[in-house]
């Protein structure tokens, strides 16, 4: 599972409300959740996004309530993953249930400036800064993760299983 895409950064303690504003909570369609991503951040943050970018934030990225729509518009705004320091333990859960990689690497923000362009192999555990040349080694994740990121989603892992 290897990602590639160019960085984006945010600061500490980015929590739901910034990633996804409440009012917007009654949508369902992920592509309008993504139109409104990050929007506690600054208005108009998700038109920067193109397919494939990469998130870069500090610590406790995700904190706040418990929202499946928060990862869910992250990855409809066209992030392949986030990288922090350190997530939120409920975000974490859910981006893992709803198929977005989310990779904890710590001194993240000093390793790469915003523009770099970044490659990372979750499976190993590798990230490369392809700007800078430099590579880092985060902590591979269990094998249940990645069976279900790689299903796309909890839901998908567990109707797969279940087919088997």
């Amino acid at each position: 599972m290897e990602i590639k895409g160019k960085v984006w950064e945010l600061g500490n303690n980015i929590d739901t409300d910034m990633i996804l504003p409440g009012k917007y909570l009654s949508l369902s369609n992920p592509s309008l959740l993504g139109e409104h991503c990050l929007e506690g951040v600054a208005k108009g943050w998700a038109e920067k996004i193109s397919p494939g970018d990469i998130l870069i934030a500090g610590k406790n990225f995700g904190c706040g309530s418990s929202r499946e729509h928060a990862p869910i518009a992250l990855r409809a705004a066209g992030l392949s993953c986030v990288v922090a320091e350190s997530f939120g333990a409920i975000f974490y859960r859910n981006a893992i249930n709803v198929g977005f990689p989310v990779v904890e690497l710590e001194g993240v923000r000093n390793k790469f400036d915003e523009g770099d362009i970044v490659q990372a192999d979750i499976k190993r555990g590798i990230i490369q800064n392809l700007t800078s040349g430099k590579t880092y080694n985060f902590s591979p994740m269990a094998d249940i993760i990645l069976n279900i990121l790689e299903s796309g989603g909890l839901l998908n892992y567990i109707a797969k299983a279940f087919k088997s």
